[in-house]
């Protein structure tokens, strides 16, 4: 699950449990992409990217895009880096 990144069916069942700490979207390495992280633990835990079945990390085209899947999720606000 945390290895790589959490898959969305396992991160559907955190939200619902209010076991997260913290969303973040936030760009790929290449900038030209989304990426949407959770934070599990405290403070200073890493944070956990969202994997898809095909994708290690899963990534949007755009921020609306992944406002659009958080709110799927049950997510009421997230954090944005640029």
């Amino acid at each position: 699950m945390i290895g790589d990144g959490i898959h969305e069916d396992a991160l559907q069942h955190l939200v619902q449990q209010n076991a997260v700490r913290e969303f973040v979207a936030g760009r790929d390495t290449t900038r030209t992409k989304w990426t949407f992280s959770v934070r599990l633990g405290g403070p200073h835990s890493r944070l956990i990217p969202v994997r898809s079945r095909r994708e290690v990390i899963r990534t949007w085209a755009s921020l609306t895009a992944v406002g659009r899947f958080a709110e799927g999720l049950g997510v009421r606000g997230f954090a944005v880096e640029l």
